[in-house]
Protein backbone atom coordinates (compact mmCIF):
# COMPACT_ATOMS: atom_id res chain seq x y z
CA UNK A 1 0.00 0.00 0.00
CA UNK A 2 1.35 3.45 -0.94
CA UNK A 3 2.41 6.03 1.66
CA UNK A 4 0.39 9.19 2.15
CA UNK A 5 2.01 12.58 1.61
CA UNK A 6 0.20 15.12 3.78
CA UNK A 7 -0.63 18.44 2.10
CA UNK A 8 -0.11 21.47 4.32
CA UNK A 9 -1.55 24.55 2.60
CA UNK A 10 -0.21 27.97 3.63
CA UNK A 11 -2.04 30.13 1.07
CA UNK A 12 -3.69 32.18 3.84
CA UNK A 13 -0.42 32.74 5.71
CA UNK A 14 2.70 32.65 3.52
CA UNK A 15 0.66 33.28 0.38
CA UNK A 16 -1.16 36.33 1.74
CA UNK A 17 2.14 37.93 2.78
CA UNK A 18 2.87 38.54 -0.91
CA UNK A 19 -0.39 40.38 -1.69
CA UNK A 20 -0.62 44.10 -2.38
CA UNK A 21 -3.70 44.35 -0.12
CA UNK A 22 -4.79 42.20 2.82
CA UNK A 23 -7.81 39.96 2.39
CA UNK A 24 -11.03 40.67 4.26
CA UNK A 25 -12.40 38.18 6.77
CA UNK A 26 -15.10 37.16 4.28
CA UNK A 27 -12.52 36.52 1.58
CA UNK A 28 -10.31 34.47 3.91
CA UNK A 29 -13.25 32.29 4.90
CA UNK A 30 -14.11 31.76 1.22
CA UNK A 31 -10.57 30.54 0.56
CA UNK A 32 -10.57 28.35 3.70
CA UNK A 33 -13.84 26.68 2.70
CA UNK A 34 -12.47 26.04 -0.79
CA UNK A 35 -9.35 24.46 0.72
CA UNK A 36 -11.55 22.27 2.88
CA UNK A 37 -13.43 21.09 -0.23
CA UNK A 38 -10.03 20.47 -1.83
CA UNK A 39 -9.38 18.18 1.16
CA UNK A 40 -6.02 19.58 2.23
CA UNK A 41 -4.83 17.87 5.41
CA UNK A 42 -3.67 21.05 7.16
CA UNK A 43 -4.34 24.70 6.40
CA UNK A 44 -2.15 27.38 7.95
CA UNK A 45 -4.48 30.35 8.16
CA UNK A 46 -2.49 33.13 9.82
CA UNK A 47 -0.06 34.48 12.38
CA UNK A 48 -2.36 35.36 15.33
CA UNK A 49 0.11 37.54 17.28
CA UNK A 50 0.78 39.78 14.28
CA UNK A 51 -2.42 41.86 14.46
CA UNK A 52 -5.95 41.89 15.94
CA UNK A 53 -7.32 41.34 12.43
CA UNK A 54 -5.18 38.25 11.90
CA UNK A 55 -6.18 36.89 15.32
CA UNK A 56 -9.87 37.38 14.52
CA UNK A 57 -9.62 35.71 11.11
CA UNK A 58 -7.70 32.69 12.50
CA UNK A 59 -10.30 32.32 15.26
CA UNK A 60 -13.23 32.58 12.85
CA UNK A 61 -11.75 30.10 10.40
CA UNK A 62 -10.89 27.71 13.25
CA UNK A 63 -14.54 27.75 14.33
CA UNK A 64 -15.75 27.22 10.73
CA UNK A 65 -13.53 24.48 9.34
CA UNK A 66 -14.40 20.93 10.41
CA UNK A 67 -12.56 18.52 8.11
CA UNK A 68 -9.00 19.90 7.92
CA UNK A 69 -6.52 20.65 10.69
CA UNK A 70 -6.36 24.43 11.23
CA UNK A 71 -2.89 25.77 11.99
CA UNK A 72 -1.58 29.07 13.37
CA UNK A 73 2.02 30.31 13.20
CA UNK A 74 4.01 31.44 16.23
CA UNK A 75 7.57 32.50 16.91
CA UNK A 76 9.29 30.46 19.61
CA UNK A 77 7.99 32.85 22.24
CA UNK A 78 5.41 32.16 24.91
CA UNK A 79 3.31 35.23 24.01
CA UNK A 80 3.10 34.07 20.37
CA UNK A 81 2.14 30.55 21.41
CA UNK A 82 -0.49 31.91 23.81
CA UNK A 83 -2.02 34.02 21.02
CA UNK A 84 -2.08 31.05 18.65
CA UNK A 85 -3.74 28.87 21.29
CA UNK A 86 -6.40 31.48 22.13
CA UNK A 87 -7.27 31.85 18.44
CA UNK A 88 -7.27 28.13 17.67
CA UNK A 89 -8.82 26.57 20.77
CA UNK A 90 -12.35 26.98 19.34
CA UNK A 91 -11.46 24.14 16.96
CA UNK A 92 -11.50 20.43 17.77
CA UNK A 93 -8.57 19.85 15.42
CA UNK A 94 -5.79 22.43 15.50
CA UNK A 95 -2.01 22.70 15.27
CA UNK A 96 0.41 25.25 16.72
CA UNK A 97 3.37 25.89 14.41
CA UNK A 98 6.51 27.32 16.06
CA UNK A 99 9.58 28.42 14.14
CA UNK A 100 13.12 29.58 14.85
CA UNK A 101 16.08 30.32 12.59
CA UNK A 102 18.89 27.73 12.60
CA UNK A 103 21.37 28.72 9.86
CA UNK A 104 24.66 30.37 10.83
CA UNK A 105 23.81 33.62 9.04
CA UNK A 106 20.44 33.89 10.78
CA UNK A 107 21.71 32.83 14.21
CA UNK A 108 24.59 35.29 14.12
CA UNK A 109 23.27 38.28 12.18
CA UNK A 110 19.53 38.16 12.94
CA UNK A 111 19.26 36.57 16.38
CA UNK A 112 22.68 37.73 17.67
CA UNK A 113 23.14 34.53 19.68
CA UNK A 114 24.76 31.09 19.39
CA UNK A 115 23.39 27.73 18.34
CA UNK A 116 23.29 26.33 21.89
CA UNK A 117 20.84 29.06 22.83
CA UNK A 118 18.77 28.37 19.69
CA UNK A 119 18.38 24.72 20.69
CA UNK A 120 17.39 25.79 24.20
CA UNK A 121 14.78 28.28 22.88
CA UNK A 122 13.37 25.75 20.44
CA UNK A 123 12.91 22.93 22.95
CA UNK A 124 11.43 25.31 25.50
CA UNK A 125 8.90 26.60 22.93
CA UNK A 126 7.88 23.10 21.81
CA UNK A 127 7.36 21.92 25.39
CA UNK A 128 5.29 25.04 26.14
CA UNK A 129 3.19 24.54 22.99
CA UNK A 130 2.60 20.84 23.78
CA UNK A 131 0.92 21.92 27.02
CA UNK A 132 -1.65 23.71 24.86
CA UNK A 133 -1.94 21.44 21.81
CA UNK A 134 -1.52 17.78 21.05
CA UNK A 135 -0.31 18.66 17.55
CA UNK A 136 2.81 20.86 17.44
CA UNK A 137 4.99 21.57 14.44
CA UNK A 138 8.48 23.07 14.65
CA UNK A 139 10.22 24.72 11.69
CA UNK A 140 14.01 25.11 11.42
CA UNK A 141 13.98 28.38 9.48
CA UNK A 142 16.61 28.44 6.70
CA UNK A 143 17.32 24.74 7.22
CA UNK A 144 18.68 24.56 3.68
CA UNK A 145 21.70 26.62 4.76
CA UNK A 146 22.06 25.09 8.24
CA UNK A 147 25.15 22.90 8.84
CA UNK A 148 23.95 19.29 8.80
CA UNK A 149 25.39 18.49 12.25
CA UNK A 150 23.45 21.40 13.77
CA UNK A 151 20.31 20.46 11.87
CA UNK A 152 20.43 16.86 13.10
CA UNK A 153 20.98 18.07 16.64
CA UNK A 154 18.01 20.45 16.75
CA UNK A 155 15.65 18.02 14.97
CA UNK A 156 16.45 15.35 17.56
CA UNK A 157 15.97 17.88 20.39
CA UNK A 158 12.56 19.21 19.29
CA UNK A 159 11.23 15.70 18.65
CA UNK A 160 12.32 14.74 22.16
CA UNK A 161 10.55 17.87 23.44
CA UNK A 162 7.27 16.77 21.85
CA UNK A 163 7.14 18.07 18.24
CA UNK A 164 4.82 15.87 16.19
CA UNK A 165 5.94 17.40 12.86
CA UNK A 166 9.36 18.88 12.07
CA UNK A 167 9.63 21.13 9.04
CA UNK A 168 12.90 21.49 7.08
CA UNK A 169 12.35 24.68 5.03
CA UNK A 170 14.50 25.88 2.18
CA UNK A 171 13.42 29.38 3.19
CA UNK A 172 15.18 31.26 0.39
CA UNK A 173 15.04 28.66 -2.38
CA UNK A 174 18.82 28.19 -2.26
CA UNK A 175 19.46 24.46 -2.45
CA UNK A 176 19.52 22.23 -5.50
CA UNK A 177 17.11 19.26 -5.58
CA UNK A 178 19.80 16.59 -5.06
CA UNK A 179 21.33 18.66 -2.27
CA UNK A 180 17.97 19.08 -0.54
CA UNK A 181 17.16 15.39 -0.96
CA UNK A 182 20.47 14.50 0.70
CA UNK A 183 19.60 16.74 3.67
CA UNK A 184 16.36 14.80 4.22
CA UNK A 185 18.14 11.47 3.75
CA UNK A 186 20.84 12.47 6.25
CA UNK A 187 18.20 13.29 8.86
CA UNK A 188 16.64 9.84 8.47
CA UNK A 189 20.07 8.20 8.66
CA UNK A 190 21.43 10.18 11.63
CA UNK A 191 18.56 11.29 13.92
CA UNK A 192 17.76 8.36 16.26
CA UNK A 193 14.18 9.43 17.12
CA UNK A 194 13.21 10.51 13.58
CA UNK A 195 10.41 7.93 13.53
CA UNK A 196 8.60 9.79 16.34
CA UNK A 197 7.64 12.75 14.10
CA UNK A 198 6.56 13.47 10.54
CA UNK A 199 9.20 15.28 8.45
CA UNK A 200 7.85 18.20 6.43
CA UNK A 201 9.33 20.38 3.68
CA UNK A 202 8.64 24.01 2.79
CA UNK A 203 10.27 25.23 -0.42
CA UNK A 204 10.47 28.56 -2.21
CA UNK A 205 10.77 29.29 -5.90
CA UNK A 206 13.61 31.83 -5.94
CA UNK A 207 15.56 29.72 -8.45
CA UNK A 208 12.46 28.17 -10.02
CA UNK A 209 12.86 24.78 -8.35
CA UNK A 210 10.32 24.78 -5.50
CA UNK A 211 8.27 21.83 -6.78
CA UNK A 212 11.38 19.87 -7.78
CA UNK A 213 12.82 20.41 -4.29
CA UNK A 214 9.62 19.20 -2.61
CA UNK A 215 9.35 16.12 -4.83
CA UNK A 216 13.00 15.17 -4.24
CA UNK A 217 12.42 15.54 -0.50
CA UNK A 218 9.44 13.17 -0.46
CA UNK A 219 11.41 10.69 -2.54
CA UNK A 220 13.92 10.71 0.32
CA UNK A 221 11.39 10.20 3.09
CA UNK A 222 9.59 13.51 3.82
CA UNK A 223 5.85 12.97 4.23
CA UNK A 224 4.42 16.49 4.38
CA UNK A 225 4.67 19.20 1.72
CA UNK A 226 3.96 22.83 2.61
CA UNK A 227 2.62 24.64 -0.43
CA UNK A 228 0.18 27.27 -1.73
CA UNK A 229 -2.52 27.41 -4.39
CA UNK A 230 -1.05 28.81 -7.63
CA UNK A 231 2.35 28.95 -5.89
CA UNK A 232 1.71 32.42 -4.45
CA UNK A 233 3.96 33.56 -1.63
CA UNK A 234 6.98 35.59 -0.57
CA UNK A 235 9.27 36.85 -3.35
CA UNK A 236 9.09 34.37 -6.28
CA UNK A 237 6.48 32.31 -4.46
CA UNK A 238 6.08 28.95 -2.75
CA UNK A 239 5.85 25.38 -3.94
CA UNK A 240 2.62 25.05 -5.97
CA UNK A 241 0.01 22.76 -4.46
CA UNK A 242 -1.41 21.79 -7.84
CA UNK A 243 2.02 20.87 -9.21
CA UNK A 244 3.14 18.52 -6.43
CA UNK A 245 -0.30 16.93 -6.01
CA UNK A 246 -0.58 16.13 -9.72
CA UNK A 247 3.06 15.00 -9.90
CA UNK A 248 2.35 12.50 -7.11
CA UNK A 249 -0.89 11.37 -8.77
CA UNK A 250 0.58 11.12 -12.27
CA UNK A 251 3.71 9.22 -11.16
CA UNK A 252 2.07 7.24 -8.35
CA UNK A 253 3.34 3.88 -9.62
CA UNK A 254 6.95 5.02 -9.57
CA UNK A 255 6.71 6.93 -6.30
CA UNK A 256 4.34 4.58 -4.45
CA UNK A 257 2.80 7.69 -2.84
CA UNK A 258 -0.62 9.34 -2.72
CA UNK A 259 -2.39 12.39 -1.28
CA UNK A 260 -5.97 12.86 -0.06
CA UNK A 261 -6.52 15.94 -2.24
CA UNK A 262 -9.73 15.99 -4.32
CA UNK A 263 -8.03 16.78 -7.63
CA UNK A 264 -11.24 17.78 -9.44
CA UNK A 265 -11.44 20.79 -7.10
CA UNK A 266 -8.03 22.13 -8.21
CA UNK A 267 -9.20 24.32 -11.11
CA UNK A 268 -12.05 25.90 -9.14
CA UNK A 269 -9.81 26.61 -6.13
CA UNK A 270 -7.10 28.06 -8.36
CA UNK A 271 -9.56 30.44 -10.02
CA UNK A 272 -11.05 31.50 -6.68
CA UNK A 273 -7.64 32.26 -5.16
CA UNK A 274 -6.58 34.13 -8.29
CA UNK A 275 -9.70 36.32 -8.21
CA UNK A 276 -9.73 37.01 -4.48
CA UNK A 277 -5.99 37.66 -4.24
CA UNK A 278 -5.93 39.76 -7.43
CA UNK A 279 -3.05 37.63 -8.75
CA UNK A 280 -3.69 36.42 -12.33
CA UNK A 281 -2.50 32.91 -13.16
CA UNK A 282 0.15 33.05 -15.93
CA UNK A 283 -1.10 31.34 -19.12
CA UNK A 284 1.89 28.96 -19.11
CA UNK A 285 1.44 27.97 -15.44
CA UNK A 286 1.59 24.20 -15.01
CA UNK A 287 -1.75 22.43 -14.37
CA UNK A 288 -3.93 25.56 -13.98
CA UNK A 289 -2.70 28.02 -16.65
CA UNK A 290 -4.97 28.80 -19.60
CA UNK A 291 -2.45 27.19 -21.98
CA UNK A 292 -1.89 24.08 -19.84
CA UNK A 293 -4.22 21.99 -22.01
CA UNK A 294 -3.92 23.91 -25.28
CA UNK A 295 -2.34 22.44 -28.39
CA UNK A 296 -1.37 24.72 -31.30
CA UNK A 297 1.19 22.62 -33.18
CA UNK A 298 -0.34 20.68 -36.05
CA UNK A 299 1.60 17.56 -35.06
CA UNK A 300 0.38 17.88 -31.46
CA UNK A 301 -3.22 18.44 -32.54
CA UNK A 302 -3.12 15.37 -34.79
CA UNK A 303 -1.67 13.26 -31.98
CA UNK A 304 -4.25 14.43 -29.41
CA UNK A 305 -7.13 13.76 -31.82
CA UNK A 306 -5.90 10.18 -32.25
CA UNK A 307 -5.01 9.59 -28.58
CA UNK A 308 -4.93 12.26 -25.86
CA UNK A 309 -2.16 10.39 -24.05
CA UNK A 310 0.28 11.30 -26.85
CA UNK A 311 0.62 14.86 -25.54
CA UNK A 312 -1.48 15.04 -22.35
CA UNK A 313 -0.07 13.38 -19.23
CA UNK A 314 -2.83 15.10 -17.20
CA UNK A 315 -6.33 15.64 -18.62
CA UNK A 316 -8.27 18.87 -17.96
CA UNK A 317 -11.10 16.80 -16.46
CA UNK A 318 -8.76 15.39 -13.79
CA UNK A 319 -8.26 18.82 -12.25
CA UNK A 320 -11.82 20.05 -12.77
CA UNK A 321 -11.77 22.02 -16.00
CA UNK A 322 -14.97 21.76 -18.07
CA UNK A 323 -15.74 22.50 -21.69
CA UNK A 324 -18.73 24.63 -22.69
CA UNK A 325 -21.35 22.22 -23.97
CA UNK A 326 -24.68 23.89 -23.22
CA UNK A 327 -26.05 27.14 -24.60
CA UNK A 328 -27.20 29.52 -21.87
CA UNK A 329 -29.35 32.44 -23.04
CA UNK A 330 -31.88 34.90 -21.62
CA UNK A 331 -34.51 32.19 -22.16
CA UNK A 332 -32.75 29.77 -19.78
CA UNK A 333 -34.36 29.14 -16.42
CA UNK A 334 -33.01 28.80 -12.90
CA UNK A 335 -32.82 24.99 -13.10
CA UNK A 336 -30.39 25.15 -16.02
CA UNK A 337 -28.15 27.60 -14.16
CA UNK A 338 -28.23 25.35 -11.10
CA UNK A 339 -27.43 22.32 -13.29
CA UNK A 340 -24.42 24.02 -14.90
CA UNK A 341 -23.05 25.19 -11.54
CA UNK A 342 -23.43 21.67 -10.13
CA UNK A 343 -21.62 20.27 -13.18
CA UNK A 344 -18.78 22.70 -12.51
CA UNK A 345 -18.55 21.46 -8.91
CA UNK A 346 -20.39 24.21 -7.00
CA UNK A 347 -22.68 22.95 -4.26
CA UNK A 348 -26.15 24.49 -3.98
CA UNK A 349 -25.52 25.80 -0.44
CA UNK A 350 -22.34 27.63 -1.51
CA UNK A 351 -24.11 30.38 -3.48
CA UNK A 352 -27.33 32.39 -3.67
CA UNK A 353 -29.14 31.11 -6.77
CA UNK A 354 -31.57 34.05 -6.93
CA UNK A 355 -28.71 36.55 -6.88
CA UNK A 356 -26.66 34.66 -9.48
CA UNK A 357 -29.74 34.21 -11.70
CA UNK A 358 -30.61 37.92 -11.54
CA UNK A 359 -27.08 38.82 -12.64
CA UNK A 360 -27.19 36.08 -15.29
CA UNK A 361 -30.38 37.50 -16.82
CA UNK A 362 -28.88 40.99 -16.97
CA UNK A 363 -25.75 39.64 -18.67
CA UNK A 364 -27.68 37.36 -21.05
CA UNK A 365 -29.76 40.32 -22.28
CA UNK A 366 -26.52 42.07 -23.24
CA UNK A 367 -24.41 39.15 -24.53
CA UNK A 368 -27.02 36.78 -25.94
CA UNK A 369 -25.12 33.62 -25.04
CA UNK A 370 -23.47 33.06 -21.65
CA UNK A 371 -20.67 30.55 -21.11
CA UNK A 372 -19.30 28.62 -18.13
CA UNK A 373 -16.52 31.15 -17.53
CA UNK A 374 -19.18 33.90 -17.36
CA UNK A 375 -21.15 31.91 -14.75
CA UNK A 376 -18.03 31.43 -12.61
CA UNK A 377 -17.29 35.16 -12.76
CA UNK A 378 -20.88 35.99 -11.78
CA UNK A 379 -20.77 33.44 -8.96
CA UNK A 380 -17.56 34.87 -7.55
CA UNK A 381 -18.86 38.44 -7.78
CA UNK A 382 -22.11 37.42 -6.08
CA UNK A 383 -20.14 35.91 -3.16
CA UNK A 384 -17.90 38.95 -3.02
CA UNK A 385 -20.82 41.33 -2.56
CA UNK A 386 -22.62 39.35 0.14
CA UNK A 387 -20.96 41.42 2.89
CA UNK A 388 -23.02 44.35 4.22
CA UNK A 389 -22.44 47.44 2.09
CA UNK A 390 -22.24 50.97 3.46
CA UNK A 391 -21.97 52.45 -0.03
CA UNK A 392 -24.21 51.58 -3.00
CA UNK A 393 -24.47 53.29 -6.37
CA UNK A 394 -28.07 54.27 -7.11
CA UNK A 395 -27.43 56.20 -10.32
CA UNK A 396 -24.41 56.98 -12.51
CA UNK A 397 -24.11 58.80 -15.79
CA UNK A 398 -20.86 59.81 -17.46
CA UNK A 399 -20.04 62.28 -20.22
CA UNK A 400 -16.78 61.09 -21.75
CA UNK A 401 -15.83 64.53 -23.01
CA UNK A 402 -14.59 65.85 -26.32
CA UNK A 403 -13.40 69.05 -27.90
CA UNK A 404 -14.03 71.89 -25.43
CA UNK A 405 -15.99 69.47 -23.18
CA UNK A 406 -14.57 68.13 -19.91
CA UNK A 407 -15.24 64.51 -18.86
CA UNK A 408 -18.03 64.70 -16.28
CA UNK A 409 -19.65 62.17 -13.96
CA UNK A 410 -22.94 62.56 -12.09
CA UNK A 411 -23.63 60.11 -9.29
CA UNK A 412 -26.31 59.29 -6.75
CA UNK A 413 -24.86 57.29 -3.87
CA UNK A 414 -26.65 55.47 -1.05
CA UNK A 415 -24.58 55.87 2.12
CA UNK A 416 -26.05 53.83 4.95
CA UNK A 417 -29.58 54.58 3.75
CA UNK A 418 -28.98 58.28 3.02
CA UNK A 419 -29.00 59.38 -0.64
CA UNK A 420 -26.36 61.92 -1.67
CA UNK A 421 -25.57 63.29 -5.12
CA UNK A 422 -22.69 65.09 -6.81
CA UNK A 423 -21.15 65.87 -10.18
CA UNK A 424 -17.42 66.07 -10.84
CA UNK A 425 -15.04 66.59 -13.71
CA UNK A 426 -11.83 64.65 -14.19
CA UNK A 427 -8.92 63.96 -16.50
CA UNK A 428 -11.01 61.23 -18.10
CA UNK A 429 -14.38 59.50 -17.53
CA UNK A 430 -13.01 57.07 -14.93
CA UNK A 431 -11.20 59.83 -13.06
CA UNK A 432 -14.41 61.89 -13.05
CA UNK A 433 -16.29 58.95 -11.51
CA UNK A 434 -13.58 58.48 -8.89
CA UNK A 435 -13.56 62.17 -7.99
CA UNK A 436 -17.30 61.87 -7.30
CA UNK A 437 -16.77 58.83 -5.09
CA UNK A 438 -13.93 60.47 -3.16
CA UNK A 439 -16.04 63.55 -2.49
CA UNK A 440 -19.24 61.70 -1.55
CA UNK A 441 -17.55 59.16 0.75
CA UNK A 442 -15.13 61.65 2.27
CA UNK A 443 -12.26 59.20 1.76
CA UNK A 444 -8.92 60.70 0.71
CA UNK A 445 -7.86 57.79 -1.50
CA UNK A 446 -4.73 57.42 -3.61
CA UNK A 447 -5.20 55.06 -6.54
CA UNK A 448 -2.16 52.76 -6.50
CA UNK A 449 -3.12 50.37 -9.28
CA UNK A 450 -5.80 50.19 -11.97
CA UNK A 451 -6.07 47.10 -14.18
CA UNK A 452 -8.62 46.04 -16.80
CA UNK A 453 -9.03 42.38 -17.77
CA UNK A 454 -11.37 40.74 -20.25
CA UNK A 455 -13.39 37.84 -18.86
CA UNK A 456 -14.40 35.89 -21.92
CA UNK A 457 -14.13 36.52 -25.64
CA UNK A 458 -15.46 38.91 -28.25
CA UNK A 459 -17.13 42.29 -28.12
CA UNK A 460 -19.55 41.28 -25.36
CA UNK A 461 -16.88 39.97 -22.97
CA UNK A 462 -17.20 40.96 -19.33
CA UNK A 463 -14.82 43.72 -18.31
CA UNK A 464 -13.20 43.14 -14.92
CA UNK A 465 -11.53 46.10 -13.22
CA UNK A 466 -9.16 45.48 -10.32
CA UNK A 467 -7.80 48.37 -8.30
CA UNK A 468 -5.56 48.90 -5.29
CA UNK A 469 -6.74 51.93 -3.28
CA UNK A 470 -4.43 53.34 -0.62
CA UNK A 471 -6.17 54.94 2.36
CA UNK A 472 -4.24 56.15 5.41
CA UNK A 473 -1.23 54.07 4.41
CA UNK A 474 -3.15 50.80 3.95
CA UNK A 475 -3.97 49.11 0.65
CA UNK A 476 -7.48 47.88 -0.20
CA UNK A 477 -8.42 45.73 -3.20
CA UNK A 478 -11.54 46.57 -5.21
CA UNK A 479 -13.10 44.65 -8.09
CA UNK A 480 -15.92 45.41 -10.52
CA UNK A 481 -17.39 43.17 -13.20
CA UNK A 482 -19.83 44.26 -15.93
CA UNK A 483 -19.87 44.59 -19.71
CA UNK A 484 -19.40 48.37 -19.30
CA UNK A 485 -15.88 49.32 -18.26
CA UNK A 486 -16.95 52.63 -16.66
CA UNK A 487 -19.53 50.82 -14.54
CA UNK A 488 -16.92 48.19 -13.63
CA UNK A 489 -14.50 50.95 -12.62
CA UNK A 490 -17.12 52.56 -10.38
CA UNK A 491 -18.06 49.20 -8.82
CA UNK A 492 -14.38 48.44 -8.10
CA UNK A 493 -13.88 51.71 -6.22
CA UNK A 494 -17.14 51.25 -4.27
CA UNK A 495 -16.00 47.72 -3.35
CA UNK A 496 -12.73 49.19 -2.02
CA UNK A 497 -14.63 51.91 -0.11
CA UNK A 498 -16.81 49.29 1.56
CA UNK A 499 -13.65 47.42 2.60
CA UNK A 500 -12.25 50.65 4.03
CA UNK A 501 -15.47 51.24 5.95
CA UNK A 502 -15.41 47.73 7.43
CA UNK A 503 -11.74 48.10 8.34
CA UNK A 504 -12.50 51.34 10.19
CA UNK A 505 -15.30 49.62 12.12
CA UNK A 506 -12.84 46.90 13.18
CA UNK A 507 -10.34 49.57 14.24
CA UNK A 508 -13.00 51.38 16.27
CA UNK A 509 -14.00 48.11 17.92
CA UNK A 510 -10.36 47.36 18.74
CA UNK A 511 -9.86 50.83 20.24
CA UNK A 512 -13.00 50.52 22.34
CA UNK A 513 -11.82 47.16 23.69
CA UNK A 514 -8.39 48.58 24.51
CA UNK A 515 -9.84 51.68 26.22
CA UNK A 516 -12.99 50.55 28.05
CA UNK A 517 -12.70 53.35 30.62
CA UNK A 518 -12.94 56.06 27.97
CA UNK A 519 -16.10 54.41 26.58
CA UNK A 520 -17.71 54.39 30.01
CA UNK A 521 -16.97 58.09 30.39
CA UNK A 522 -18.67 58.73 27.07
Amino acid sequence: MSDQVFIFDTTLRDGEQALAASLSLKEKIQVALALEELRVDVMEVGFPISSPGDFESVQKIASTIKNSTVCGLARSLEKDIDAAYEALKVSDNYRIHCFLATSDIHVKDKLHTDFNHVVEMATKAVKYARNKAGDVEFSCEDAGRTPIDNLCRIVEAVIAAGATTVNIPDTVGYTLPTEYGNIIKSLYDRVPNIDKARISVHTHNDLGMASALAMTAVMNGARQIECTVNGIGERAGNCSLEEVVMAIKTRSRLLDLHTNVECKQIAKTSQLVSQICNMPVPPNKAIVGSNAFSHSSGIHQDGVLKNKDTYEIVTPEQVGFNTNNMNLTARSGRHIIKHRLEAMGYKEDSYNLDDVYTRFKELADIKGQVFDYDLEALLFFSQLTEEPEQFKIEYLTVLSGGKNVLPTASMKLNIGGNIVTDSCVGNGPVDAVYQCIYRLTGYNITLQKYEIKSKGEGKDALGQVDIIANYKGKNFHGMGLTTDIIQSSAAAMIHACNSIYRAELVEQKKNSMQNPASNENK
